[in-house]
């Protein structure tokens, strides 16, 4: 069974990226100081290779698609959890040299972010169900794994989430009404005659 030009072209994108990805994530696991980070980064890299081997592994025989794994699952959250707000936002510039562990968590978090939208643009160019299912499974890993680094990064205060005042959120984004609401048309056009 032959693939199209598109799939092949974002297959190859898609194992290039990985092989980075586990080769970056290879490095980062040596300079890790914070134990929780050096295994959250072991769980990703372990991740990242089973998922590069499954696709390459279908690439070259079709009948591997019967092995494919899950999706990385996400981790458990409360939305109480997430710390909203600045709070005295450390100054960040380029640095040179060995990396600090909230350096590899923001490179890490850039990787599942850029893998993730790359998985998924992949996925809508795909004829072949079976390598558009692993690229889907692989955008939904890197999504879930960008939003662990990201609860680690925020817990420890190097990702902070700005706000806005209460009543602006609430005022702009309340200006949306069901679309059962029979308000018309929208831009207060009224209903049409």
């Amino acid at each position: 069974m032959p693939f199209g030009a598109h799939e092949t072209m974002e297959v190859h994108e898609i194992l290039n990226e990985k092989l980075n990805l586990i080769n970056h994530f290879s490095l980062y696991a040596q300079q890790a100081q914070h134990p929780e980070l050096r295994q959250m980064i072991d769980r990703h890299l372990q991740t990242a290779m089973q998922s590069y081997d499954q696709l390459v592994g279908y690439t070259h025989d079709y009948g591997a698609a019967a092995n494919r794994q899950q999706p990385y699952g996400m981790p458990q959250v409360r939305p109480q959890q997430v710390q909203y707000g600045l709070h005295e936002p450390a100054p960040l510039a380029p640095v040179q040299g060995r990396f600090d562990d909230v350096q590899i968590a923001s490179s890490m978090l850039s990787c599942h972010k850029n893998s993730a939208k790359n998985h998924m643009a992949g996925s809508l160019e795909c004829a072949d169900p079976n390598v558009r299912e692993m690229l889907v499974n692989g955008a939904i890993a890197c999504a879930n794994q960008a939003y662990e680094v990201f609860l680690f990064m925020n817990r420890m205060g190097a990702y902070q989430v700005p706000t806005m005042q209460d009543h602006t959120a609430k005022t702009f984004l309340h200006t949306y009404q069901p679309a059962q609401s029979g308000t018309g048309m929208g831009m207060g056009m009224g209903t049409p005659q």
